[in-house]
């Protein structure tokens, strides 16, 4: 609940502090008084938008801040642990400092934060029935939730939501078993693709480097024809020269005949003779190879053709042979293990069947609780609406299903036929602002049941309305305010004399301007306000008045 307010310089507001009641707050005064920035500086510290104008006329800035606490303290923590902020003797300080030029900032628990984030935390905490603030009454999730909150769904939603969970996993199981069995059949289709076209060319290991050889060789034939001609000569000799082998013969020879006239000499013989039996091998490969050698040019394409299949296989999986070889034994085994994988869908196709059909059971009984509450709330709702002074105004709870959701599968609409004999429309658009806030207090009376850390601000409940009616609202007032804190903008006397604090709004005229000043009154100050509201004046039929109604109201002066 809201246990202050402080306003600085927004509107016609110099400085005013609130204290709010935790149970039933009126705030009155006379009309122009300055009201409307009470309710401004809540809305403010709910992340309503910060207009530069509403900062007083010659000021730098404006600043709205809050007190906040709770019963469930714990949770308060969490909003200001979640900022990087802290509590303040167990309250939750908030804050919005609107400058006259520039950019507003908000604060919560000592800390800068966005204002969506306090916008956040009035969703949870505060909630603002005026005109143009029946959020609950234009929102198809706030009706559906007032309707649940109401048939007391909140077992049967926690078992729905836990199968819609589920149903949520099955169906993100099934959609990456199909993301993944089709990633993996095109993994297939590619290491299939690939293995196909290295089988095809069935390349061996150092191939490319014979072949690179066998290319040179053979596209330098006719130079290593020569080569080996003339080598072969120069060994075996030609017919006008005795050749190597035959000179060294002769060497031998020669040597051989002087042998016995030294030892060195047959030395010399044998080394001879070793090379002659070694170069008479070179000669005889020269010779063999000199009628080997082929010029045939179909040897060379067949060579280069197969040189470039190697490389395109090395192009795709390379950058060399051994690359293309090592992926191909890698693809080989990738393909056993993609093949030995489960192929089926059935097993998570039916899981995900099951939590369907597990979800789908419960909306459907979600559903026709629904439908049995909807009865009761609207006969609840209408029943207030006819100590409201909106006797022939008849509320309508539809619910119609639709696809399965996070909160079930049904549409929730809220409507009201303003007289007998009107279609029904959506409640924003068939009622004017007072029948709005009149509407939302009876469906919060109605959805009332348990105490809450929630408050209520009403703004226009008592428009065109008065006696009777007047009193019914008061009394409404009183009794959500027994659960919920409540705040009430009010005119009439019977609505602020069921208060259990009476907050006054007047402004105060001088040579430097207007000032709003706003004062708790009690005992005989209440009285004279009362009357005021009654009367117009203090006169003593007024006074006596006013005391009737704070003893009817049992709160006393």
């Amino acid at each position: 609940m809201i246990e202050e307010l402080t306003l600085r310089n927004i509107g016609v507001i110099e400085r005013a502090e609130l204290a709010f009641s935790p149970g039933l707050t009126a705030i009155t005064g006379e009309t122009g008084a300055g009201k409307t920035m009470i309710l401004t500086g809540l809305g403010l510290l709910t992340g309503r938008r910060a207009d530069p104008a509403l900062v007083r006329a010659g000021q730098e800035q404006g600043v709205v801040e809050g007190v906040l606490t709770a019963r469930d303290e714990a949770e308060l923590a969490e909003w200001a642990a979640a900022s990087g902020g802290t509590l303040d003797d167990g309250a939750l300080l908030v804050g919005r400092t609107v400058p006259a030029n520039g950019r507003a900032r908000a604060h919560l628990g000592g800390r800068a934060v966005p204002a969506a984030t306090l916008a956040e935390l009035g969703d949870r905490y505060i909630t603002i029935h005026g005109q143009a603030d029946q959020q609950r009454l234009r929102s198809p999730a706030h009706q559906r939730a007032a309707l649940d909150d109401f048939a007391d769904h909140g077992e049967l939603l926690g078992r729905y939501r836990a199968a819609w969970d589920r149903l949520q996993r099955c169906r993100a199981d099934l959609a990456d078993w199909e993301a993944t069995a089709a990633r993996l059949a095109a993994e297939r289709d590619r290491l299939a693709a690939g293995l196909g076209d290295i089988d095809a060319v069935a390349p061996r290991a150092g191939e490319d480097d014979e072949l690179r050889t066998r290319a040179e060789r053979l596209a330098n034939i006719e130079d290593l024809r020569v080569a080996l001609e003339t080598a072969w000569a120069i060994l075996s000799g030609g017919d006008d020269a005795p050749g190597v082998l035959g000179d060294l013969s002769r060497s031998s020879r020669a040597l051989g005949g002087v042998a016995r006239y030294g030892a060195e000499i047959g030395d010399w013989v044998s080394a001879i003779d070793q090379a002659i039996t070694l170069l008479s091998e070179v000669a005889n490969e020269l010779g063999a190879s000199r009628g080997e050698l082929d010029a045939d040019p179909r040897l060379l394409d067949e060579v280069h053709a197969r040189r470039a299949q190697l490389a395109v296989l090395m192009r795709s999986h390379g950058p060399t042979l051994d690359d293309v070889l090592s992926w191909a034994e890698r693809a080989r085994a990738r393909l056993a293990e993609i093949d030995a994988l489960p192929t089926s869908r059935q097993a998570v196709a039916e899981e995900e069947a099951r939590a369907r059909d597990e979800a789908e059971r419960l909306a459907a009984e979600l559903r026709e609780s629904r439908r049995r509450a909807a009865g009761a709330l609207a006969e609840t709702v209408n029943r207030e609406l006819r100590r409201l002074a909106m006797r022939g105004a008849h509320l309508h709870v539809r619910v119609e299903p639709t696809s399965l959701g996070p909160s079930g599968a049904d549409d929730v609409t809220i409507t009201l036929a303003p007289h007998p004999g009107a279609p029904p429309l959506p409640v924003a658009s068939a009622a004017s602002g007072g029948e709005l806030s009149r509407i939302m207090l009876a469906l919060e009376v109605a959805l009332a049941r348990r105490p809450g850390d929630h408050t209520f601000i009403f703004d226009e409940v008592d428009a065109g309305i008065g006696g009777s009616a007047a009193v019914e609202v008061g009394r409404r007032l009183r009794d959500l305010s027994r659960v919920h804190q409540v705040v009430v903008v009010t005119h009439l006397a019977q609505v602020a004399a069921g208060a259990d604090r009476q907050l006054v709004v007047s402004k105060r005229v001088s040579d430097s301007g207007a000032t709003t000043v706003v004062t708790a009154v009690s005992g005989a100050e209440r009285e004279r306000e009362l009357a005021r509201m009654l009367a117009g004046d203090e006169s003593t039929t007024a006074l006596r008045h006013a005391k009737e109604l704070l003893a009817r109201a049992d709160v006393g002066p």
